[in-house]
């Protein structure tokens, strides 16, 4: 155990002699981070956008202002029902009748735009097709997590979905 000890603290020291990383690492400042995808409108999808969008500015975009922030945000807002909501949005800020106080702000204006209550009911749909199938036990729970979230699901019928989703079912109260 001594033995298993030591080799832990000389590779420690090893990597604590190289700037604190290890060759290859994918942290701090040069850690890659994906970007969105473009969004189009479509209320099962915005999400899954914002929720891109705030890890990518808070790993990369951390000390832009936030006007740089939300004009990077509108340049991945293309095409359907979104560009004319990106026009609108664009006209606003250029004239001065409306200026965005963070990011967070901005997202939560698009996420309403865009996911209102049909978001909700795209989210519970999913979540009562939502089967465990060939997964294991623990993909199933984090599926099935994404899923419940923003649902309108809670309480026991959100216990009955996950045990109608398991495979084999669940028997017992």
């Amino acid at each position: 155990m001594a033995a298993m000890q030591a080799q832990i603290q000389a590779l420690l020291a090893a990597v604590g002699t190289r700037g604190g990383t290890a060759t290859g690492s994918n942290t701090g400042a040069h850690m890659e981070v994906a970007k969105p995808a473009i969004f189009n409108g479509e209320a099962g999808k915005v999400g899954g956008f914002i929720s891109a969008c705030k890890l990518y500015i808070r790993n990369r975009m951390r000390g832009d202002t936030v006007e740089g922030q939300v004009q990077w945000v509108l340049s991945y807002v293309q095409g359907g029902s979104a560009d004319v909501w990106k026009e609108n949005v664009m006209e606003e800020i250029e004239a001065g009748e409306v200026e965005y106080e963070s990011v967070e702000e901005f997202l939560t204006i698009l996420k309403r735009e865009f996911g209102g209550g049909e978001e909700e009911s795209v989210k519970a749909a999913e979540l009562r097709k939502l089967e465990q199938g060939g997964r294991t036990m623990e993909e199933f729970v984090q599926e099935f997590k994404r899923a419940a979230r923003e649902s309108g699901y809670e309480g026991r019928p959100l216990i009955e979905e996950f045990k109608r989703g398991m495979s084999g079912g669940f028997k017992g109260s």
